[in-house]
């Protein structure tokens, strides 16, 4: 996989636990002790998980990276139920990007990503569900321009929002793994978020090149792999 994947994954792990290190350690943190999270999040039960989730879906719908709703999960939650709780976020951001391209927003849309949309629904004919998970591992990739993409197209939304959720998985869990309990064995967690995430990389890279049968999502995605000039010769053949 193309260093500069990783070298952005790394990064962006990098960024979120310095922040959460701040959060703990520094006057940012006693701030944030009586921020949202914590006045509204934390200790609050079933209401505090279900405003988590429902703001980590609108933001998800919109644009927000979901790394980052799952980074915010293991902070307010912890590793396995943030994970979960970012996982539902996600994928419920998912279905209402789906839905408002489908339902609402396919003039808008049509507008924006033509191109895309041609790509998305050849990449995904057939074989949605499967194509769907392999395009989720990879550490790249507009998350919100394929699901508008997506919601155009004539792909089953099941399938589709199925695929999304399964393939969401391990990058939530590395990120939820990262902003959990990071003042308990900080290297050994943050060294494992990286290793995760190195792997799921790799996994999603090799099977985007293993399975797309010469097709191709997005131009940038093939450069980032160094598969763009074999697809187009795959094309002209």
């Amino acid at each position: 996989m193309n260093p500069r994947i990783l070298l952005r994954g790394l990064l962006l792990i990098g960024s979120l636990v310095a922040l959460g290190y701040l959060f703990e350690v520094t006057q940012l943190g006693s701030l944030l002790d009586k921020g949202w999270i914590d006045s509204e999040i934390r200790g609050k039960g079933l209401d505090g998980e279900l405003i988590f989730i429902a703001i980590g879906a609108l933001a998800t719908a919109v644009g927000l990276p979901r790394q980052l709703i799952g980074f915010l999960g293991g902070y307010a939650f912890g590793f396995l139920f943030g994970t979960l709780a970012a996982l539902i976020a996600a994928s419920l951001g998912c279905v209402i990007a789906f839905y408002y391209s489908r339902l609402f927003g396919r003039a808008l849309v049509m507008a924006r990503f033509e191109r895309r949309i041609r790509r998305v629904n050849d990449f995904l004919s057939g074989h949605t569900f499967s194509m769907t998970v392999l395009i989720r591992l990879l550490p790249i990739g507009s998350n919100l321009a394929t699901n508008l993409a997506a919601g155009v197209t004539h792909v089953p939304a099941f399938a589709f929002i199925a695929g999304s959720a399964l393939g969401y998985i391990p990058q939530t869990a590395v990120f939820a793994l990262a902003g959990s309990g990071i003042e308990v064995d900080p290297v050994l967690r943050i060294g494992l978020a990286i290793a995760l995430f190195v792997i799921s990389g790799v996994l999603g890279a090799y099977l985007y090149r293993r399975f797309r049968h010469g097709r191709s999502l997005d131009r940038e995605i093939d450069r980032e792999l160094g598969e763009e000039q074999a697809v187009e010769e795959q094309q002209k053949a």
